[in-house]
């Protein structure tokens, strides 16, 4: 059996995480037994939320555990099947962790599932036929609810679930506009993703100078918006909500580093009578072979052209990690292992 490179969560943040949090290792990797796979990981994927296990805080998933490898998703390849249900060469996606290989059991349901690569490539099931893709179609078939005509928002717009979002949206016939950070992001947003507008948060002083950018993007208000950041971006979309607007909150990256967000304006659910629905994905496996399915054909079809941030090596993983938490990924941020 191979040799199996990791990386582990040495110790917890405090503060801003650091490269120090985390440790790289050797192991065996062990003999399998009657009903385990072996797969060889050709691509780890990178995401926000694992930030937030890396704290030992009450949270919706349980705390990324000290001396383990970090938990992720990953694509590869079946290199060993003592299991039916797998043969070498399936192409494969999983929660393999940060490391080269890994043993699943085949017989746990959603542990492992194939995937067809020969008309959606492989790394595209991390991102846009993956789980941000499924994300960002939740957000807003489920809690937006969009109508043909209506203006949606989305933040961290050029990301993985942003990129998404633009593509699901405008299949609805919608108005819709993103928030990203930099003039190459804005261009990549309106040029290549399709946004009818994108906003440069880095531009504004504050949340009330964001919202006046709005007004003049989103004229007739904002009726569908999708939160991945929290902080200000959440402050300046909340005074255009139009009246019973809906709100699908993904994520807070804004206070990951255990800062508090206060809204300034809470007042304005009551006002606008807004819906704010914050969801995890992971609890709406019934939802993810539609999904995926309208992801797929949107990619094969070419309305949905993501991009993605590779870093080579596992040892890259940790600094690109923390790149990603600062927004220096553009599209989907993987890390390539082979």
């Amino acid at each position: 059996m191979p040799a199996n490179k990791q990386i582990l969560l040495d110790n917890r943040p405090v503060g801003e995480a650091s490269t120090s949090n985390f440790r790289l290792t050797s192991t065996e990797t062990p003999e399998l037994r009657d009903g385990q796979v072996l797969v060889k990981h050709h691509f780890l994927s990178l995401d926000p939320y694992m930030r937030g296990r890396m704290n030992d805080s009450k949270s919706y998933a349980v705390p990324q555990a000290l001396g383990q490898v970090m938990g992720g998703g990953t694509v590869g390849e079946v290199v060993d099947s003592k299991s039916p249900k797998f043969r070498a060469g399936d192409m494969v996606v999983g929660m393999g962790g940060w490391q080269q290989y890994s043993v699943f059991d085949a017989e746990q349901l959603g542990a492992l599932r194939k995937v067809d690569t020969t008309k959606v490539p492989l790394s595209y099931y991390l991102g846009a036929v993956g789980m941000p893709g499924v994300t960002a179609w939740y957000g807003l078939v489920r809690i937006i609810e969009p109508q043909a005509g209506q203006t949606v928002v989305v933040s961290a717009a050029t990301g993985a679930v942003g990129s998404a979002f633009v593509a699901l949206a405008k299949a609805r016939g919608c108005r819709v506009v993103g928030v990203a950070g930099g003039p190459d992001k804005i261009a990549y947003a309106v040029d290549e993703l399709g946004f009818d507008a994108c906003m440069d948060y880095k531009q504004h002083r504050d949340a009330a100078s964001l919202t006046a950018a709005l007004k003049e993007a989103c004229p007739q208000g904002i009726d569908g918006y999708f939160e991945n950041v929290g902080g200000m971006v959440l402050d300046a979309v909340m005074p255009r909500m139009n009246d019973f607007g809906r709100i699908a909150l993904c994520g807070m990256i804004a206070g990951y580093d255990g800062k508090p967000l206060p809204m300034t304006y809470p007042a304005l659910i009551l006002m606008s009578r807004l819906k704010i629905q914050g969801f995890i994905v992971s609890e709406h496996m019934e939802v993810w072979p539609e999904a995926l399915n309208e992801l797929a054909g949107h990619v094969a079809s070419g309305k949905l052209k993501p991009r993605e941030t590779i870093a080579q090596g596992l040892e890259a993983a940790p600094e690109a990690f923390l790149g990603l938490l600062k927004g220096k990924n553009v599209g989907k941020q993987l890390v390539k292992l082979i």
